[in-house]
């Protein structure tokens, strides 16, 4: 992917090392110049200088080719503004956003904007869900190592029963909502056309959820 962070603090500069190891370019923007320090020395970074809703900034930064954006700056403003920028102006398909105050969830989640909480798992939580963005993130318990995804089944799938894509111990069927209606279901549940999952999945095991979901497409 090429992937722009926006902040380089502990979380953004992680973030960028962690990305650019697994080989990712990632292109990382800090209005402080010496910020840039805190980055690993990788051909696979750069830092550019300035405000992440600065359009010559992120056009040099090469938004407009960009797979994912991340603001992660210290303020919930500014985050808010580099998101909004990169989605509606620049049509960056993933868009992520840290927010410090939850009060301001509401307001991301109404412009179609993920957000991550501050707390430790930040640039962990960030790292799965630009790597499985075609999922979509609910809620997340304890430290980040629960979670609840939501997506729509892939036809390959429609007459298996729900329960097959259980793995004991890392991922499990919770909810279905299907033609409008939520149902629990039974363990001889058929699954459907159409039906949108809840699954409750161990951070460790969205790689095989991935791969439940994408064998259809043979990724």
């Amino acid at each position: 992917m090429k992937v722009i962070v926006v902040g380089c603090g502990r979380v953004g500069a992680a973030l960028a090392g962690l990305l650019a190891s697994e080989g990712h370019d990632v292109q990382v923007v800090d209005r402080r110049p010496k910020a840039g320090r805190r980055l690993p020395d990788s051909p696979r970074i750069s830092f550019h200088k300035g405000n992440g809703y600065s359009r010559s900034v992120l056009e040099a930064a090469g938004i407009e080719h960009a797979d994912a954006f991340v603001a992660v700056t210290s303020g919930d403003n500014s985050n808010i503004v580099s998101a909004r920028t990169a989605k509606e102006t620049y049509r960056v398909p993933n868009v992520l956003a840290r927010i410090y105050d939850p009060r301001r969830a509401d307001i991301y989640r109404d412009l179609g904007i993920p957000t991550i909480a501050s707390v430790r798992w930040t640039v962990h939580q960030i790292h799965q869900m630009l790597l499985h963005r075609h999922l979509s993130p609910e809620i997340s318990f304890g430290n980040g190592e629960t979670l609840l995804y939501r997506s729509e089944l892939p036809a390959y799938l429609t007459g298996r029963p729900l329960t097959e894509f259980e793995v004991d111990g890392e991922i499990r069927v919770v909810e279905v909502t299907r033609a409008g209606r939520s149902l629990i279901p039974a363990h001889s549940t058929p699954a459907r056309a159409g039906d949108l999952v809840t699954f409750a999945v161990a951070a460790t095991a969205l790689g095989r959820l991935r791969g439940f979901l994408d064998k259809e497409l043979g990724t």
